[in-house]
């Protein structure tokens, strides 16, 4: 058998994944410097150029600031980092999953609720059309949360979709892929909060109708129900 050697871009993510790790923690502080790369090296048993990619990595979420000619320093992640910092948060147990969860329905009502809004304001008849149809797939009767979880993902991706909001577009997709990275599994309590197909029907009736209003309130309601369930 005949056994291939690690990619130089697996160096990296473990390096990568190691740091964060560390600053995330709090075993490595905000204003901490950073060992120079050929110490790093030698910690992790790498070569520097995995070491000098991961730094860059890192310095391109916002938790650390690398000075040429002076010391790598860490940065406060809270006020630095951005959202893609969040499934690394979960790996490092400085948040619980359940936590960052909740937070993140938080957000979903937030963007959900303005993005009904503007959906009913903005959406061309076509994307009007598909969420009435997106709508209409909640289930009658029973199904398994994957298969809930991937209507329930449809119908928000084209309400948000009809939206117009490149910014809330984009804001789903980091919720999505956090929820799918943290465990969608810390969710199969809430069925109920995701499944109410007469809400559903009832919300994108308001948006096809172009009741911007009403459309924001019942989504905020119909969003408020796994913030609670999650809070519970």
């Amino acid at each position: 058998m005949s056994i291939s050697p690690i990619p130089r871009a697996a160096l990296s993510d473990a390096v990568f994944g190691r740091l964060v790790d560390e600053i995330l923690s709090g075993r490595l502080l905000p204003d901490d410097a950073l060992p120079a790369e050929r110490d790093l090296a030698e910690t992790f048993e790498v070569n520097r150029h995995a070491v000098r990619e991961a730094l860059k990595r890192v310095q391109q979420t916002g938790l650390i600031r690398i000075t040429q000619g002076g010391k790598t320093r860490v940065l406060d992640w809270r006020s630095n980092a951005g959202l893609d910092v969040l499934v690394a948060l979960t790996h490092s147990g400085v948040v619980p999953p359940i936590r960052l969860l909740r937070d993140m329905a938080e957000m979903r009502r937030s963007v959900g609720t303005d993005g009904a809004r503007l959906c009913a304001e903005r959406a061309t008849d076509s994307q009007l059309a598909l969420v009435a149809t997106s709508a209409d797939r909640y289930p009658v009767g029973t199904c398994t949360f994957a298969e809930l979880s991937a209507i329930d993902r449809t119908f928000w991706t084209a309400v948000i979709d009809g939206s117009d909001n490149l910014a809330y577009r984009l804001g789903l997709n980091t919720i999505v892929g956090a929820i799918d990275e943290i465990g969608a599994h810390h969710l199969t309590g809430f069925p109920a909060e995701l499944a109410d197909r007469d809400a559903h029907i009832a919300l994108a009736d308001r948006i096809v109708a172009r009741d911007g209003l009403a459309a924001r309130d019942l989504a905020e309601q119909l969003l408020g129900r796994v913030v609670v369930a999650l809070d519970n």
